[in-house]
């Protein structure tokens, strides 16, 4: 029997201006716009979609255009698209500046109507129905740290696993409350230290920093250095093997997570899961697009031959 995800969170409009040459900070600089939709939940979703699972995603949007183009990209993929809908309000947007290699510049994120999505929302009766009908729950930290918390406390009360992508620094923090019931947490670096108040320059230096603030299950990206994986009480890295090319490094996150659970879901450990998640996020750099638009099963499967094993840590 399929699986299937219910997704709470971010979906929206994705604005990346691309420079066409070397950057020059404080200076005009010759580029490329494109946009499209975006958001870590809706990235998340849109891959597990693509994967073969049954996913619904309930994220607040605009009554605008913008709100439309998500939409349409939902029906796309295949999702069961929910949205709150605020007709008097416009759909949130992710605007990035990105170097000519594919590395993220600066960004602005005009994300005001998350907050709307309150935790009384949870107590709708479709939204509780979707609680129960579905297997695992997943959501992003674009919405508020009481949403955050009551969605946790809905997903522990239905014996529910429950997963969550880290956003950003400055949002990651928003998981404080719960951090301890949150069975698998996605991040990087930056959003590593943000929770844990001090960083590590080593990958070893990892594993006792989460333990210490309850992260029992978490996946730590470092760029292009090795990832970090927590597998209760268990560590181990994996060396992300390089791309043949680097089109665009937006959504790798987004997808690292969804080939993770993917993997997880399908009964395989978190350590070996990894390896899936890392597949994904190679094809997703690979494509100018957040979400690889050609990513199947079978493509997953064929990126995996890539990937090496994990390392114990211990």
């Amino acid at each position: 029997m399929t699986k299937r995800i219910l997704v709470l969170g971010g979906a929206h409009i994705d604005r990346r201006g691309r420079i066409s040459g070397e950057t020059a900070p404080g200076a005009s600089n010759p580029g490329t716009w494109f946009e499209e939709p975006g958001g870590g939940g809706f990235n998340a979703a849109r891959n597990l979609a693509r994967l073969g699972f049954q996913v619904t995603m309930i994220s607040p949007r605009g009554g605008d255009p913008m709100g439309e183009m998500v939409g349409e990209a939902a029906d796309f993929a295949g999702i069961d698209d929910r949205p709150f809908v605020f007709l008097d309000r416009k759909t949130p947007s992710y605007t990035a500046i990105i170097e000519k290699d594919g590395n993220l510049v600066i960004a602005l994120a005009d994300m005001d109507l998350y907050r709307f999505f309150v935790p009384r929302r949870l107590s709708i009766r479709w939204v509780r129905e979707a609680f129960a009908a579905h297997d695992f729950i997943l959501f992003d930290a674009n919405l508020p740290e009481e949403t955050i918390a009551a969605i946790v406390a809905k997903a522990r009360s239905l014996a529910k696993p429950v997963a969550a992508i880290a956003i950003s620094p400055a949002k990651v923090v928003r998981l404080k409350p719960c951090i301890g019931e949150i069975d698998y947490l996605f991040l990087n670096e930056a959003e590593a230290a943000a929770l844990a108040g001090e960083r590590s320059e080593e990958a070893a230096g990892w594993p006792p920093l989460l333990n210490e603030i309850g992260i029992r299950n978490a996946v730590v990206t470092r760029g292009r250095r090795e990832l970090v994986a927590l597998c209760d009480g268990r560590a181990v890295t994996l060396q992300p093997p390089i791309a043949d090319t680097v089109a665009d490094v937006t959504g790798a996150g987004d997808s690292l997570a969804a080939g993770t659970l993917a993997a997880l879901i399908s009964g395989l450990p978190l350590e070996e899961a990894v390896r899936h998640g890392t597949a994904a996020a190679i094809l997703t750099v690979q494509s100018r697009h957040a979400v690889n638009e050609n990513l199947t099963p079978d493509l997953l499967n064929e990126a995996l031959a890539l990937v090496p094993q994990v390392r114990i840590l211990h």
